[in-house]
């Protein structure tokens, strides 16, 4: 097992610019206004956990490929995500389904588990990870993407309502999108290097 520091602080980056304004930061937000934080957050990241391992054994399938079909799949991903985020709809409103309260470590667990579960796939963090784990390697895309959408979602629960206020996330958006923009062209650059 080979770990790149720089491939993990890229993927961490990445994932946590793209899943910051993600409707999964607003449930984990809403879900910890009504149950404990800390065991939705247990349910959350077991759910990104599960999803980064489906999305990075994606990525080494992608890998298997020959390199430069890989750049270019990677390059039209990362396109497709500098779109998604640049693109400036407001789809991500946060739906509230009831105010019921749920308590008990393993109901609180089951309901975040499973509305994380969900509502990723095929979302934009889990293609991002696929696509860094075909260029960047499985473990260290692994460990920074878990990090990041584990990190999202404690940020959600513990200064959600601050973040909300302060900061606008259409600034966050633009920011993942220039990133990933960057990484599209990049990755076009080194097919012909």
């Amino acid at each position: 097992m080979h770990l790149d520091p720089l491939a993990i602080i890229t993927a961490f980056g990445l994932i946590f610019l793209a899943e910051l304004p993600d409707k999964t930061m607003f449930a984990s937000l809403a879900m910890g206004t009504r149950m404990k934080p800390l065991y939705v957050w247990f349910g959350t990241s077991a759910a990104f956990i599960v999803h980064v391992a489906i999305a990075v054994g994606a990525g080494s399938l992608l890998g298997l490929l020959p390199d430069w079909i890989v750049k270019v799949v990677s390059a039209l991903l990362f396109a497709f995500g500098a779109f998604m985020l640049l693109r400036g709809g407001d789809d991500d409103d946060d739906d509230e389904a009831g105010a019921k309260t749920v308590t008990g470590f393993w109901p609180v667990f089951g309901t975040a588990f499973m509305a994380v579960f969900i509502s990723e796939w095929g979302d934009l963090t889990q293609i991002t990870t696929a696509n860094l784990a075909a260029t960047n390697g499985t473990w260290s895309t692994a460990i920074g993407s878990a990090a990041a959408l584990m990190s999202v979602s404690a940020l959600a629960l513990v200064a959600g309502r601050f973040i909300a206020k302060r900061v606008p996330l259409k600034t966050v958006q633009r920011i993942g999108g220039a990133c990933m923009l960057l990484l599209a062209v990049w990755t076009v650059v080194e097919i012909f290097v």
